[in-house]
């Protein structure tokens, strides 16, 4: 099973999204957004820069 976002409402009217793994396991979790197309902005966006996301260990 591949990654997936899961888009979601809050009781609060407001949207969220979690990132799945294949596994079912939520590897992200965005902030509260006012709209769904908002919500969707922001699943567009981590699907184009995170593709190129450096890593900044800080261990």
């Amino acid at each position: 099973m591949a990654a997936k976002f899961e888009l979601k409402k809050a009781k609060s009217g407001q949207y969220h999204f979690n990132l799945k793994a294949g596994n079912g396991q939520i590897i992200a979790t965005s902030e509260m957004y006012e709209s769904k197309a908002s919500a969707l902005n922001g699943i567009e966006s981590v699907r184009t820069n995170a593709k190129g996301a450096a890593l900044d260990d800080q261990s």
